[in-house]
């Protein structure tokens, strides 16, 4: 993008980028929410792919041995053979951050890094930006939404709303819910009351169940569980210990090795994802875009590429649009989904208003079970806080949610049962009543042996 008006000054100097390589030659990098990498090269691949290599060969030995150094100075462990698609989510953002120092940013702009990183990999990942700012990279503006990370990496903090800039003012002079006031407009209550309800009957049963990751190694094993109607069955652990896997083998994305899926006392294990849907079981994928909106269609055809199959919308293999259409704009009304219209594309919605789409798409049908895989991630404290409220509600209409998270503050918040998951297997069931955050971490970090999934 050009501006439409102001100046670009670097180093004094006034600068004028043409292209996004002017800026890269210019000693600025960019780390996209989004990531742009090629699924089917390498990790290596996609690292020196555009590097100004000089010659007509890229020495593909060289450059290992180049990003093996850079990621041994800052901490990085990644496989560097591994094909992208193969990676997990927190592990693609690291390629980005890798490929931007590997170019010699000297600017490194960082837009919401964290925001599909585990609480391990930010901790690192932060420590890492302490470490750069002190050598090569002098300048990264670092836009988040996590609030807690700018008193951690920043000494100026300037807050955005609506692309204006309402305040900037030191970081030793802000606190949490002035920042949170400045971002949304008014004064936010942070505070979400868990209302204990008496478990309904069985609705789901998972039996002894396991399946395979992408690379064909166990990604989880010997899962048991109940799911209750009106209930929030937490699942709490780092990413890459097979919970991913787990809400897709639910879903009936993959296939399980073993075991068996009941729902409402019908095995469901062999059936396809259409009858699961059909069933009354949903899915709140943990990307956006990608896996649960295509954002170079319209709010309305991601709305019916959940519901295609629908009486409502479709007859005769005809899809109605003008039915679709006032489904889509019925969503953006009820679940305040800041939009054009309903033909707006789904990449040009903010995050938080593209995740309160795909919420209100599963919630306004009133399913029996939702699989909700990381629902708040990389969202605002107002979005984040609209989702949980959204979920708790979902407990007074008898729906029963499947919570998939890695912050423990949210498990704690919204769940009714917790099950923490360390290398693919549930460490134990446990009833949250005074359960403490410390036990919790410590089971999700392997401090306490899998004691198997009890039923209750």
């Amino acid at each position: 993008l050009q501006p439409d008006e102001g100046e670009i000054y670097l180093n004094g100097e006034k600068v004028t980028f043409h292209s996004p390589l002017d800026a890269i030659n210019k000693g600025i990098g960019m780390v996209h929410q989004h990531r742009k990498l090629i699924s089917a090269h390498t990790v290596l691949e996609n690292i020196i792919l555009g590097h100004p290599h000089t010659g007509k060969v890229i020495d593909k030995k060289k450059s290992r041995q180049e990003v093996e150094e850079l990621c041994r100075r800052f901490g990085f462990k990644i496989d560097l053979d591994a094909r992208v698609w193969q990676l997990t989510a927190g592990e693609k953002q690291l390629v980005e951050i890798i490929r931007a120092l590997y170019r010699g940013a000297q600017i490194l702009i960082l837009d919401e890094p964290t925001s599909v990183l585990t609480p391990p990999e930010i901790e690192n990942f932060l420590e890492s930006l302490k470490a750069v700012s002190k050598e090569k990279v002098s300048l990264m503006p670092f836009v988040t939404h996590k609030l807690p990370e700018v008193f951690y990496v920043s000494h100026r903090v300037t807050i955005l709303r609506r692309g204006k800039v309402v305040k900037s003012l030191l970081t030793s002079e802000a606190t949490i819910p002035k920042l949170a006031e400045y971002m949304v407009g008014k004064e936010m209550s942070f505070e979400l009351e868990r209302i204990p309800t008496q478990p309904g009957r069985e609705i789901l049963r998972v039996e002894n169940l396991s399946a395979l990751n992408d690379k064909g190694l166990i990604a989880f094993s010997s899962i048991n569980f109940v799911l209750r109607e009106g209930e929030i069955f937490g699942i709490a652990g780092v990413s890459g210990n097979g919970q991913q896997e787990l809400a897709e083998t639910i879903f009936g994305l993959r296939k399980p090795l073993t075991g068996k899926i009941y729902f409402g006392g019908k095995d469901i294990t062999k059936a396809s994802v259409l009858e699961r849907l059909k069933m009354g079981l949903t899915y709140i994928p943990p990307e956006r875009l990608g896996m649960a909106a295509v954002g170079d269609l319209s709010l309305i055809d991601n709305v019916l590429m959940m519901y295609y199959f629908d009486d409502e919308f479709s007859r005769g293999g005809l899809i109605n649009y003008k039915l679709a259409k006032d489904y889509t704009e019925k969503i953006i009304s009820e679940f305040n989904v800041v939009a054009p219209g309903p033909s707006t594309k789904a990449a040009h919605l903010s995050g938080g208003n593209l995740q309160k789409l795909i919420l209100g798409r599963v919630l306004l049908k009133t399913p029996k079970i939702i699989i909700a895989n990381l629902p708040t991630q990389g969202l605002d404290v107002a979005a984040e806080n609209y989702v949980r409220r959204k979920l708790l509600e979902c407990k007074q209409k008898g729906i029963s949610v499947i919570l998939i998270s890695e912050s423990l503050d949210e498990i704690l918040q919204l769940s009714d049962r917790v099950a923490p998951i360390y290398e693919g297997q549930f460490v134990n069931i446990l009833e949250n009543v005074d359960l403490r955050k410390q036990v919790v971490g410590a089971m999700i970090a392997g401090a306490f042996s899998a004691r198997g999934a009890n039923n209750a």
